[in-house]
């Protein structure tokens, strides 16, 4: 009955129902791996009407298809042929008729009989059966996000490897490759979020103060997620954490430059945004140029600053603020009648 399905039913899939593999196993399209607990699941899926077909991992008891990681983005399948196993590198390998598609990169770590597993927090991870350590890893997917950042996943620099864990924008809906749009943790010594596009800045959260990136306020102090940043002379990165394990919520980046952060509502059986970024057309990367202040209850949301003016007082009136604005006076620093500061709020 099995067979008699899936010649008639092609996009049919069969769970393993374990959640790991060894050097003598392999997940075949049609076939899916599903995390101990039952949180994640992963195998070959299309977006959209998309007919290519990717490796992926979602979530596995949300109805509505949600696809938090993806291995080859930029190499898509275009039939059902698509092996996932693992080798005796401990690499894991992509395969569509014998040629490779897709493959980790894992050749400076000691292996000994590697297994591949995914975990209930959505991580994808190859290690050496038996290792003690749970945190051993020859390779996990959390190194390496897509379009998505789960709770746990970090999201910053190894300053040891060179490692940098960014964030990337799917081209489309239906086209999971890396678009330009990415968010990246500048290790500057007051660490910052830009989000890019490109080599275009669109969005900076501001320094981190401690407690929440300075730029948004309203991170701290929510009831579904507290926030964790590490900087210390090994790595330096940015967390997420559950304030309730029951609660399920995913930060996503798309190629509009906007970044959403999603709470499922198992009443709705649906997805409801939390919070999103940038949440006003002030929030827009250096929109106001030099000396200039965005205030967007005003028609114009540009204003120079008390005792500057427009650079270019012709461009400035067609809205565009880029060039920002200049001293009306010459500074002066020394003297009877040297300048102070005002007081800006």
């Amino acid at each position: 009955m099995i067979i008699f399905a899936c010649i008639f039913v092609p996009s049919l899939k069969i769970s393993l129902a374990i959640d790991s593999i060894n050097l003598l196993q392999s997940v075949r399209d049609g076939e899916t791996l599903v995390s101990k607990g039952g949180k994640f699941e992963l195998g070959f899926f299309s977006p959209g009407s998309s007919q290519k077909r990717y490796v992926g991992i979602w979530y596995k008891n949300i109805p509505t298809q949600t696809v938090v990681w993806v291995a080859n983005g930029a190499n898509p399948i275009n039939d059902s042929s698509g092996i996932l196993t693992l080798n005796t590198t401990g690499n894991l390998v992509l395969t569509q008729n014998g040629s490779i598609v897709w493959y980790t990169n894992n050749s400076h770590k000691q292996v000994q009989n590697p297994v591949l597993a995914l975990l209930d927090s959505g991580n994808l991870v190859i290690r050496n059966d038996g290792e003690p350590n749970p945190e051993a890893y020859l390779w996990q997917s959390f190194d390496y996000p897509s379009h998505a950042l789960l709770p746990g996943m970090k999201f910053g620099r190894d300053l040891r490897t060179g490692l940098e864990r960014r964030y990337t924008a799917w081209k489309s809906p239906e086209d999971p490759s890396p678009g330009d749009v990415y968010g990246v943790l500048k290790p500057y010594n007051y660490p910052e979020f830009y989000m890019m596009k490109g080599e275009k800045k669109l969005l900076r959260q501001g320094p981190w103060n401690g407690l929440y990136f300075s730029g948004f306020p309203d991170l701290q102090n929510n009831t579904i997620f507290g926030i964790n940043f590490v900087s210390n002379k090994d790595e330096i990165y940015y967390t997420f954490s559950l304030v309730k394990s029951s609660v399920v919520t995913i930060n996503v980046i798309n190629q509009t430059g906007r970044t959403y952060r999603y709470v499922w509502v198992e009443g709705d059986q649906n997805w409801r945004i939390y919070i999103s970024q940038p949440k006003d057309f002030c929030d827009t990367y250096g929109l106001c140029g030099a000396y200039g202040s965005c205030m967007i209850s005003q028609t114009q949301v540009c204003q120079c600053l008390k005792g500057f003016s427009p650079k270019s007082p012709q461009a400035w009136a067609s809205s565009d603020w880029t060039q920002g604005c200049v001293r009306n006076n010459p500074l002066s620093c020394h003297g009877e009648d040297k300048d102070g500061f005002v007081k800006f709020e």
